[in-house]
C-alpha cells in the first residue's frame, strides 16, 4: 500500500485555562500562565504546590452521569477531550461498520491514581473491609482508551501507552504509523493525567524536581531555561488529536489543520533521571528522516522545557548538535511555562500547540524567561521572551523527554488555508 500522508482533522483538550481551543491559544501566544496555588487541606498533611487544575471542568456535564459513574477523573478528562476531538473532526459519534479498523492510542503515565489513593485510604486509614466493585476498571491505565472506543464505536486497536512523561507523545507516535501504514484510515489519539493525588505530589516533592510558590508567585513558579529556575509544575489536564489518512480526509470534505509528518524514538539508556544529549540527538535525527525533512526546514521547536535544572541545558545542547547554525535563528519555546506539566498528557497539549502554531502563523513563548535571566549554558537558540505572530512556518518538531532516558519527538507540517 505504501506510505500515506496524514492529516490532522481533530483537535480537543481540557487545558487548565478550561477554554476552547481558540481561547487556549490566545491565551499561550499571550504569555498567560495557568498556573496557580493549590492546598491539599483534605490530606494526611496540608501541601501547599503550584499546581495547573482545571477547575472548571465539569465531568457530569461533559459525560453524563452514568458513565462519570464508572470512570476516575483521568479517564473522563480523557473522554471528554476525545468528544471534543471527534466532534471538531465532524464525525458523528454514532459509528457504523466502516470503524471496525478505526483505533485508538492514549498515553497516560499515572491512570487512575485519584482510585488508587482512595483504595489505600479506605483500607489503611478508615479501616474498610470491602471496596466498590468496579474499583479494579476505575484504576486501570488503559480505561480511558477502553471508553474511548466503547463510546465512539472504534473497532479497530485500543493501546494505553505509559512511558512516563513520553506516553501520549508515543500514543500519538504510533497511530501516525498505524495511518501512514494504511492499517486504519482514522486514529484517535492523546493523552490525559491526574498527578492531584496528594501521594503524587509528595513523591514529586521528594524527587526535588518540584517548584515552589505560594498565592502570590505561583503563576510564575515555572521558569524554564531561566537561570533562576527551581522545577517543574504539575498540571492535569486531557488532549485529543484525530489522524485521518490524507486521501480520506478529502474525499469527504474535512477540514484539516495539519500534517504530521515523522516520529523519532529513542533511549538514553545511562540512567534513570538523569537525561543524555546524545539520546536526544539520535530521537531528533530519527525524527527528521521520518519526515524526510532537513534540519533547515524547521521553523519551530516546542521544547520540553520543564525548567528543571539538569535537563534544561541538555535540551538545548542535544538541539544545537542536531541544527548546527541554524540552531542559532531557530525559534524555540517551553509551554510548560504557562500550563505545566501535564506528565502523560504534556505531548498531546503540546502537539495541540505545535499544530496551532503552524495553522495560525504564531509562536507562543517561553514564559517568564527574559534575556536577562537565561541561564548561559541554554544559549545557542532563538528563545521566545514574548508571543510572535505573523511569521512563516513550514514545519515545527514538539520534543518529550521522559523518566527512564525515553526521547519521542514528532514533527508537523503547515497545510495551505
Amino acid at each position: 500500500m505504501g506510505q500515506r500522508r496524514v492529516a490532522i482533522t481533530g483537535l480537543g483538550l481540557v487545558s487548565p485555562y478550561c477554554g476552547d481551543l481558540a481561547d487556549f491559544f490566545v491565551r499561550l501566544t499571550a504569555g498567560e500562565s495557568a498556573i496557580r496555588h493549590l492546598r491539599m487541606e483534605d490530606a494526611p498533611q496540608p501541601l501547599s504546590i503550584p499546581f495547573a487544575g482545571c477547575p472548571g471542568f465539569d465531568p457530569d456535564a461533559a459525560l453524563g452521569k452514568p458513565l462519570v459513574s464508572m470512570t476516575d477523573r483521568f479517564a473522563q478528562l480523557a473522554v471528554a477531550a476525545a468528544f471534543s476531538a471527534w466532534d471538531d473532526a465532524g464525525l458523528p459519534r454514532a459509528g457504523d461498520e466502516s470503524r471496525e479498523a478505526w483505533g485508538v492510542s492514549w498515553g497516560t503515565a499515572l491512570g487512575g491514581t485519584l482510585t488508587h489513593e482512595k483504595v489505600y485510604r479506605d483500607l489503611w486509614l478508615k479501616g474498610r473491609d470491602r471496596l466498590p466493585p468496579l474499583t479494579v476498571v476505575l484504576g486501570m491505565n488503559n480505561a480511558a482508551n477502553a471508553h474511548i472506543s466503547i463510546q465512539l464505536g472504534l473497532g479497530g486497536v485500543s493501546m494505553s501507552h505509559t512511558v512516563a512523561c513520553a506516553s501520549s507523545t508515543i500514543a500519538i507516535g504510533e497511530a501516525f504509523r498505524r495511518v501512514r501504514s494504511g492499517e486504519a484510515a482514522v486514529m484517535l489519539t492523546g493523552g490525559s493525567d491526574v498527578p492531584q493525588a496528594y501521594g503524587v505530589a509528595r513523591a514529586w516533592e521528594a524527587l526535588r524536581v518540584m517548584a515552589p510558590g505560594d498565592a502570590e508567585t505561583s503563576a510564575a513558579a515555572c521558569r524554564p531555561f531561566a537561570a533562576n529556575r527551581r522545577g517543574l509544575v504539575l498540571g492535569e489536564g486531557g488532549a485529543a488529536l484525530v489522524l485521518e489518512d490524507w486521501d480520506h480526509a478529502v474525499a469527504r470534505g474535512a477540514r484539516i489543520h495539519g500534517e504530521i509528518a515523522g516520529y523519532g524514538t529513542s533511549c538514553d539508556h545511562s540512567h534513570l533521571v538523569r537525561p543524555e544529549a546524545a539520546g536526544q540527538v539520535r530521537a531528533l535525527n530519527a525524527t527528521l528522516a521520518d519526515a524526510g525533512l532537513a534540519a533547515a526546514d524547521i521553523d519551530y521547536v516546542n521544547a520540553h522545557g520543564t525548567a528543571t535544572a539538569e535537563g534544561d541545558p541538555v535540551e538545548i545542547a542535544a538541539l544545537r548538535t542536531v541544527f548546527g547554525e541554524h540552531a542559532e535563528t531557530l525559534p524555540v519555546s517551553a509551554t510548560k511555562s504557562m500550563h505545566g506539566h501535564l506528565l502523560g498528557a504534556a505531548g498531546a497539549i503540546e502537539a495541540i500547540a505545535t499544530v496551532l502554531a503552524l495553522r495560525e502563523q504564531a509562536i507562543p513563548p517561553t514564559a517568564n524567561l527574559t534575556p536577562d535571566t537565561l541561564d548561559p549554558a541554554c544559549r545557542g537558540v532563538d528563545h521566545v521572551f514574548s508571543g510572535r505572530h505573523g511569521v512563516k512556518l513550514r514545519a515545527a518538531l514538539s520534543n518529550s523527554f521522559a523518566f527512564g532516558g525515553s526521547n519521542a519527538v514528532l514533527a508537523f507540517r503547515a497545510v495551505a488555508p
